[in-house]
């Protein structure tokens, strides 16, 4: 099956950058990561929730394990602000150029964020660009290609 458009524009970043990911499709969907454990077939927490957020006036993205849920307070204090809010879905797509449930965990340019308890799984899954599509990604390629902070942002 041939890859969606964002999808591929995903690939060709990582592999500018090293890094060949596998993406796969999956017309079931993948946008919880619940949706996306079931489709992989792995554990929720080896998911990879790529949230879009809003600390101060700057759109971040938070990489969470599936299985837990972001402390915007904490969100706040890592990313050097005040306070934290969700993006609205519109916000999503013009600040990372994916939508909301298939953005990616790097290829976007933003500021990224990284709770540790995702490494309680390696490999872990992370959206392929679309709801419909995932990749696996080791915990030492998503620390290089992400480029995140990793502090504790989970409740």
């Amino acid at each position: 099956m041939e890859l969606p458009s964002a999808s591929q524009r995903l690939v060709e970043w990582a592999a500018s950058h090293g890094l060949d990911l596998d993406v796969g499709v999956f017309p079931e969907g993948t946008k919880t990561a619940a949706d996306a454990a079931a489709a992989v077939g792995c554990d929720v927490a080896a998911i990879v929730k790529s949230l879009v957020f809003v600390v101060d006036d700057e759109p971040v993205v938070a990489l969470v394990p599936g299985d837990r849920r972001l402390d915007l307070a904490k969100l706040a204090v890592a990313a050097d602000g005040v306070a934290a809010r969700r993006a609205s879905l519109d916000e999503v797509r013009q600040a990372t150029g994916y939508a909301a449930g298939g953005t990616p965990p790097f290829g976007h340019g933003l500021r990224v964020f990284a709770d540790p308890s995702l490494a309680r799984h390696n490999p872990v899954w992370a959206a392929g660009g679309t709801p419909t599509t995932v990749f696996p990604i080791s915990i030492e390629d998503l620390r290089r290609a992400s480029g995140a902070v990793w502090a504790e942002i989970c409740e």
